[in-house]
């Protein structure tokens, strides 16, 4: 492997350039790719911590049927002949493959050809079904294709950004200190987030407006009425390049949208809302970005397209630094839906019209092709459940985690006849359910292509050798494919021939009608392949270099060639609230995990800020609701429950309720928010309503509280709550049950004590049976060095000792007699300063270090603190916090 290699950061879909260098030890460093023009060598903490996640732990390294191990050959037989038999004897819809976003596209590619194009069914979906159907399905309402109009350097040439639904700062930080440092270069450039909840890209924004959960189809038909009626509308644009207006501001109007009924039903201020009429009016370069907040919705077609509503009026799109953006949120989302990933696409953005039907099956030569939209993600599972789908294949993603009403996907899959999980990783809560794993290569293994949010196709190159037996996904498909008799079609032997075939069928009988369209790459060589530069499509002979920004021509791919607007009219979620469950669950991303973790709970720094599943409450609620800040609460809704960390926040808006996605089994016990959300899904995009799901939350009383530091990973088979977190050198549990320990001090001793060689262990504790307090720690002496190797807390309540100085006294390399003496209680000698929360995971800082930074040295401005202790010198995505610990530290000046 090369010492150097450039390849594409496989997180979000910003499509971030990253730069992966061998170090002497072997291991390898991971810095942002300065030539790539998504991020230009920025990266945020997860990019940053990349190198933290390469092990092997958990890694899925050889093929198994049924826990057994087996040669390749064998599995794949068995996959081969599985879904052969059950289509013989249920027909080819009792088939179905769920796929994601972390494929390549040459994975996608394979995988939607052997679903649609020779099984003959269009049961394929994937999870960017979950992220961003809803805006495919407004591009494709408005544009006739799904075509995203705007690039990234549009953000930077703009005067006024709308951040829709979307938590910037921390979903996609690179483009948000893209936007950032627009600001400093234009003093013009106003932002405005418009979000039910105060999320950290509220804090460098001029105006928020706090709008009720699934209410911004009334805030742009307001804005659409209003701009008409001030004499705003581009009329020559509407009249030669645009159908349908008149319908939609009829059915805009007939929605009550005068600026103070808006301000009404969105639950704001009416000064806000005509702040915001007024700002988009006044300003030319407007950009309205809209993410999860937008597409995660039973409504979430309607609103991305009164979005687009709004810019089609104005003709404020397909301009520089104007225009709708949807930010993607996986790192391939672009190049799944390219391919036909989606069950109600065919390949190369074409659709299920006979035309095109006919067009791709031509091209593939299938003996039978799909001709309907098949299954989604949400009636996928359900038809498993039902026992209509027999076998599915579920490729590098955890849908027993991700998907709604988590309960019945888990009862579906356990008694579906053959399930088949292709993944890089052994042990997830899906994977538990396979009857045949297979091991799939894995970011850093991986060769292929991926498109970001703006279009923009690069390359993800291999620098890690691939380890055990695993396999590229594209070869395990085609493998499969091969078996099934399909191997004339599928005689693909690496990555850059399925990307040729890719490319050829995107210009195959494309005379200009199609958006999708990479012809200009069908011919490249391997060579050409290996050093394809990041490139926007389309790209053609007549665009060898890519296109930067669509409908510049106001062209559109309609049958008309022009853009329609769409009557929208408002609905609530359909999931109202009741007196049992009174509360809305919105549920989202934190800033330095991903996905289920399976990567990011490799890397201690991104587990430091974040530690635990938590609920994000307005203080009001939670006491209202008898919950003290710091405890634990138990949330339910109509299908299921989990337990969780409560947590005040001024920024949550009363009534509603923030849970964070990401914990699932393998690293908490009864913390799957997804058991909770209800299962509605918009009626266009297929999308689930992610965002709102009535719930209560009341107090969960354990009878004990406790926490483990250990040297050594540990099973904790006996509490009801239990966090596993992984620290630089040694493991943190976050524990709590409802049957204490008949003897502490032997299940501590139990839990802790492994045998040791080559040196000394001592035990202390301190037990206090009255009030169900107990302290244990354990010493390990070797050549007159003594360290902690473990230690227990347990208390009745959860008012325990800070972690922070234990955590940072098990990784020293002696505990001294002063630390010795104060171990039990739990907290620093005097005179030692104790660490507090992380602030910056990139560089490991905490926030009491950034107290005494801008104490001591009266620091004034975000810029002055990274100077000081580098924190925010990086991605840029804990700034917001530094902003508030700014205030915080000069208010308690001030009232001193």
């Amino acid at each position: 492997m090369n010492l150097t290699t450039k390849t594409t950061c496989p997180y979000c879909g910003v499509g971030c350039g990253v730069v992966a260098e061998r170090q002497p030890d072997g291991g390898f460093a991971v810095r942002g790719d300065t030539e790539h023009p998504s991020n230009f060598g920025r990266l945020c903490s997860k990019g940053a911590a990349l190198g933290q996640t390469l092990d092997l732990d958990d890694r899925l390294l050889y093929p198994q049927i049924n826990g057994e191990r087996v040669a390749w050959d064998r599995a794949l037989d068995a996959v081969a002949q599985g879904f052969a038999q059950t289509i013989r004897e249920h027909g080819p819809g009792s088939v179905a493959l769920y796929v994601s976003g972390q494929l390549l596209t040459e994975d996608y590619y394979v995988a939607n050809k052997l679903v649609k194009g020779f099984i003959g069914t269009s049961n394929i979906d994937t999870n960017s079904r979950l992220c961003m159907s809803s805006s495919v399905a407004g591009h494709k309402r408005a544009f006739g294709t799904d075509t995203v109009p705007c690039n990234y350097r549009d953000l930077e040439v703009s005067d006024l950004i709308i951040l829709v639904g979307s938590n910037t700062a921390w979903c996609h930080p690179v483009l948000y200190q893209r936007i950032q440092a627009a600001r400093r270069d234009n003093p013009k450039l106003r932002v405005v987030v418009v979000d039910p909840k105060r999320t950290e890209t509220c804090e460098e924004a001029e105006l928020h407006l706090a709008i009720a959960p699934g209410t911004d189809t009334w805030l742009f038909n307001g804005l659409l009425v209003w701009l008409h009626d001030q004499g705003l509308a581009d009329t020559t644009y509407i009249s030669e390049h645009t159908q349908g207006f008149e319908a939609a501001l009829a059915a805009a109007r007939a929605s009550g949208a005068t600026p103070d009924a808006v301000a009404k039903i969105c639950g704001i201020a009416e000064a806000d809302v005509l702040t915001l009429f007024r700002w988009f009016a006044e300003t030319e370069k407007v950009i309205t970005v809209y993410s999860q907040g937008v597409n995660q919705s039973s409504a979430g077609t309607d609103k991305v397209n009164s979005i687009i509503n709004c810019h089609l009026l104005t003709h404020r799109i397909g301009r520089p630094g104007m225009g709708p953006f949807s930010f993607t949120g996986q790192p391939n989302a672009m190049g799944g839906r390219e391919v036909g990933g989606l069950a109600n696409m065919l390949a190369a953005h074409m659709d299920f019209a006979p035309a095109d039907v006919a067009r791709v099956q031509r091209f593939w030569n299938s003996p039978v092709i799909a001709g309907a939209p098949g299954l989604k993600a949400v009636d996928m599972f359900r038809a498993v459940e039902e026992g209509k789908i027999k076998a599915i294949w579920i490729m590098a993603t955890n849908p027993v985690v991700s998907l709604p009403e988590t309960d019945r996907v888990r009862t579906g899959l356990a008694k579906c006849p053959l399930v088949v999980v292709s993944d890089c990783i052994g042990i997830t809560d899906t994977a538990k359910y396979a009857h045949i794993l297979l091991p799939a290569a894995a970011w850093g293994e991986k060769n292929g292509t991926v498109t970001n949010s703006e279009r923009r196709i690069s390359r993800q190159r291999p620098f890690l050798p691939t380890p055990g037996e695993a396999q590229p996904d594209w070869w395990i498909m085609t493998q499969v494919a091969r078996r099934m008799g399909f191997a004339d079609a599928f005689p693909y032997e690496s990555a850059h021939e399925v990307f040729l075939e890719h490319a050829r069928l995107s210009g195959y009988e494309n005379d200009g009608q199609r958006d999708f369209d990479i012809s200009g790459l069908a011919e490249i060589d391997a060579s050409g392949y290996d050093g394809l530069i990041p490139v926007q499509w389309p790209v053609t002979r007549k665009r060898p270099h890519g296109t930067e920004r669509m409908f510049t021509d106001g062209r559109f791919f309609t049958d008309t060639g022009r853009a329609r607007f769409l009557p929208i009219t408002p609905r609530l979620p359909v999931n109202a609230l009741t007196p049992d469950y009174p509360l809305v669950l919105n549920t989202g991303r934190v800033r330095d995990h991903w996905h289920t973790m399976t990567r990011t709970a490799k890397a201690p720094r991104l587990n430091a800020h974040t530690p635990e599943p938590y609920v994000e409450m307005h203080a009001d609620d939670a006491q209202r609701l008898g919950l003290a800040n710091g405890t634990l609460a138990r949330l339910e809704s109509a299908y299921g429950a989990m337990l969780a960390r409560v947590e005040y926040s001024t920024n949550a808006r009363p009534g509603s309720v923030f849970v964070p996605i990401h914990w699932n089994d393998q690293f908490a016990r009864l913390a799957c928010v997804g058991a909770l959300v209800n299962a509605v899904t918009d009626p266009f995009s297929g999308q689930p309503e992610l965002k709102h799901t009535p719930v209560r939350v009341k107090p969960y009383d354990p009878r004990w509280h406790g926490f483990v530091l250990s040297r050594r990973q540990l099973t904790i088979a006996d509490a009801t709550y239990c966090v596993s977190i992984k620290g630089d050198k040694f493991w943190r549990y976050e524990l709590a049950g409802e049957t204490p320990a008949a003897d502490w001090k032997g299940w501590a001793r139990e839990l802790l004590c492994a045998p040791q060689v080559d040196g000394r262990a001592e035990w202390l504790d301190y037990l206090d049976a009255g009030h169900g307090r107990y302290h244990g720690v354990r010493l390990f002496t070797r050549d007159g060095i003594t360290t902690l190797e473990s230690c227990v807390f347990i208390a009745p309540t959860a008012e325990l000792p800070p972690r922070s100085w234990l955590a940072g006294l098990i990784v020293k390399p002696q505990v001294s007699a002063e630390e010795r003496m104060s171990l039990l209680a739990g907290a620093a000698p005097r005179g030692q300063v104790e660490s507090g929360p992380a602030v910056c995971a990139c560089f490991g800082v905490d926030a009491n270090t950034i107290r005494r930074a801008i104490a001591t040295h009266d620091l004034s401005s975000v810029e002055a603190i990274g100077q000081s202790c580098q924190a925010g010198t990086n991605c840029g995505s804990c700034k917001p916090a530094l902003k508030v610990l700014l205030e915080e530290v000069r208010a308690a000046r001030d009232a001193a």
